[in-house]
């Protein structure tokens, strides 16, 4: 019986939960304050579902999602994910992370400051491009036109092509945009970053400009509201967009 564990159960760990569970998945949850807090997300999730400490999910999984703020990724479990894929779906921003060099620079990326901590495990770069709202919305079968692809990035080929079938199960397809040092391609603000799957009902980059004002002000962004209902974004169209993708550094972005 597959597993899959998670380190962070926030909103797009909990929307990759629900389409594992409805795959016929078993998922592992935990976060930093502690199993008792994931109740009543287990109990929504069935009986496929239980929560754990991190330590544990890690253990438990067969591959591991890791979905928490990148200043908190030194806490991860080193050994307890050795020899595992661990997909992650984290992000920088020095508002929320403080500032690290390194990737303000460019001279790195977060996976590869994640996979550096995380000696022996097979990090993949997935599910960082893509609102939590649209998850669920999108997740399609295998046999379907129109069916919504997700980058992936990572430096083990097996380790890829072991998360693109979780990736297939959960209901993506998956463009693979090389290793770990290219996973910048979609990193926040590039081409295929978020807009691709919007339908145009919410003005995106408007939303960020009002986001990256609030956190200068020092007050809380408001989501767009109601949640787009998302546009499917076929393989061939993804791959073109990281392709010509243009790097977008820190001091470059919007929201910072």
């Amino acid at each position: 019986m597959a597993t899959l564990g998670f380190i962070g159960s926030g909103k797009i760990g909990t929307q990759i939960a629900r389409l594992a569970v409805a795959a016929g998945i078993d998922v592992v949850l935990s976060n930093s304050r502690g199993p008792e807090t994931l109740a009543e997300t287990v109990a929504e999730l069935g009986e496929r579902a239980r929560a754990a400490t991190p330590e544990e999910a890690a253990r438990a999984g067969d591959w591991v999602v890791v979905s928490i703020p990148l200043a908190a990724y030194r806490d991860l479990p080193v050994a307890a994910l050795a020899g595992k894929v661990v997909l992650d779906t984290n992000n920088y921003y020095p508002s929320r992370d403080g500032r690290i060099e390194v990737l303000d620079s460019g001279r790195t990326t977060t996976s590869e400051l994640v996979q550096e901590h995380l000696v022996g495990a097979k990090l993949v770069k997935a599910f960082n491009n893509i609102s939590d709202f649209h998850i669920p919305a999108l997740a399609r079968p295998a046999d379907v036109t129109d069916r919504t692809a997700l980058p992936i990035a990572g430096d083990d080929r097996q380790a890829k092509a072991d998360a693109a079938e979780l990736i297939s199960r959960l209901g993506f397809d998956s463009v693979d945009a090389g290793p770990l040092a290219d996973s910048w391609r979609f990193e926040p603000e590039t081409a295929a970053y978020a807009v691709p799957y919007f339908t145009g009902t919410v003005d995106v980059k408007a939303f960020w400009a009002q986001v990256g004002e609030a956190l200068r002000s020092g007050t809380a962004p408001q989501a767009p509201a109601p949640a787009d209902p998302g546009a499917p974004l076929p393989t061939v169209r993804l791959r073109a967009l990281l392709t010509d993708a243009s790097r977008v550094l820190t001091a470059d972005r919007v929201v910072a």
